[in-house]
């Protein structure tokens, strides 16, 4: 069995797996708005799940630069780009992640975190796609 399609199989569960944490991030922030869960209940349950995101996500946009799938090219390596720089420019915490429970629950913090959320699931969600139709094609030749 070849490298790309064990990385083309590997992509698959990756992806449903960002999906996951993309819906988790969603729903949270909906809790947040409708009073469900406070900031700092929010900010400890998301911040763990940032750095594995990045992770599984790099890991993907790295198979598809190295296998030169085009599609995925164009849609996981600004999101990586994206993800670098929103890390880069977090609140200073004494925790890893990018939620600061002080300034998540501004309205225009919370919106833009929830539309984020919504283009990264459109993202993951054409990504799982192009993973399936990248490991079809690496199946069948």
């Amino acid at each position: 069995m070849s490298v790309e399609i064990v990385l083309s199989i590997l992509s698959l569960p990756v992806a449903v797996i960002l999906m996951f944490l993309v819906i988790w991030n969603i729903i949270s922030f909906d809790e947040l708005k409708t009073d469900y869960k406070n900031p700092i209940d929010l900010c400890n349950s998301l911040n763990p799940l940032v750095l594995p995101e990045y992770a599984l996500q790099g890991f993907v946009a790295f198979c598809y630069l190295y296998y030169m799938q085009y599609l995925g090219i164009v849609i996981m390596v600004p999101l990586t780009a994206y993800h670098a720089y929103r890390y880069l420019r977090r609140p200073r915490m004494s925790v890893l992640g990018i939620y600061d429970p002080t300034a998540v629950m501004n309205g225009d913090e919370m919106d833009r975190n929830k539309k984020e959320g919504f283009v990264k699931l459109a993202l993951y969600l054409i990504n799982f796609f192009a993973g399936l139709l990248w490991m079809i094609l690496a199946v069948s030749s």
